[in-house]
């Protein structure tokens, strides 16, 4: 394949979108909020058990975080998540 076989197409910014996703702009949230929980985690170096004690969150709330398992939390739950660190 050369580079002329190649077509450059732009996206969204959102890759739900860009994959025809109808709640886009929910999920785009939810990996932000995940994103800047695991920030915290690392930057604190805090296990997810240590967030748990923290937080008064349970330590499988922030492991599920931790594997994008975004699933069966909403917005709201991970703002409160991230506010509590």
């Amino acid at each position: 394949m050369s580079e002329k076989d190649i077509e450059l197409v732009h996206g969204s910014g959102n890759v739900f979108r860009d994959f025809g996703d109808p709640r886009a702009d929910l999920k785009q949230a939810k990996a932000v909020l995940a994103a800047g929980i695991i920030a915290v985690l690392d930057d604190r170096g805090l296990t997810v058990r240590k967030a748990a004690s923290l937080t008064g969150f349970v330590a499988a709330d922030f492991s599920r975080v931790r594997n994008a398992d975004l699933g069966r939390f909403t917005a709201n739950r991970l703002m409160k998540m991230l506010a509590a660190l």
